[in-house]
């Protein structure tokens, strides 16, 4: 039988987070801004539904392109920048809210 002391020794990740995973892989940022991508691209596509908005209409509203609206809302497109997200959610009746913590 192993003790779950000599099983820590063959695994060094057990009892550990996975933040703490993330941070010794250097990875935490990166996937930290993937999600809130992901996030905020959830919340514009819900308000749009949720107001009627297509995807055309936004461009318009937004006075950008249909193809930056898709950028916009692909969850896996980091492209966005932070001007682009302030006005996208002005337009849904929405505000952006930042904090460094």
């Amino acid at each position: 039988m192993v003790t779950k002391k000599e099983s820590s020794r063959e695994n060094p990740h057990i009892g550990s987070t996975f933040e703490s995973w993330l941070d010794e892989q250097g990875l935490r940022e990166e996937v930290t801004a993937a999600a809130i991508k992901e996030v905020i691209a959830a919340q514009l596509s819900a308000e749009m539904k949720k107001k009627g908005i297509t995807k055309a209409r936004m461009a318009e509203m937004m006075e950008t392109s249909r193809a930056q609206i898709d950028r916009l809302l692909d969850p896996k497109n980091n492209s966005a920048t932070l001007e682009t997200l302030v006005r996208a959610a002005k337009v849904v009746g929405r505000r952006l809210r930042f904090e460094l913590v």
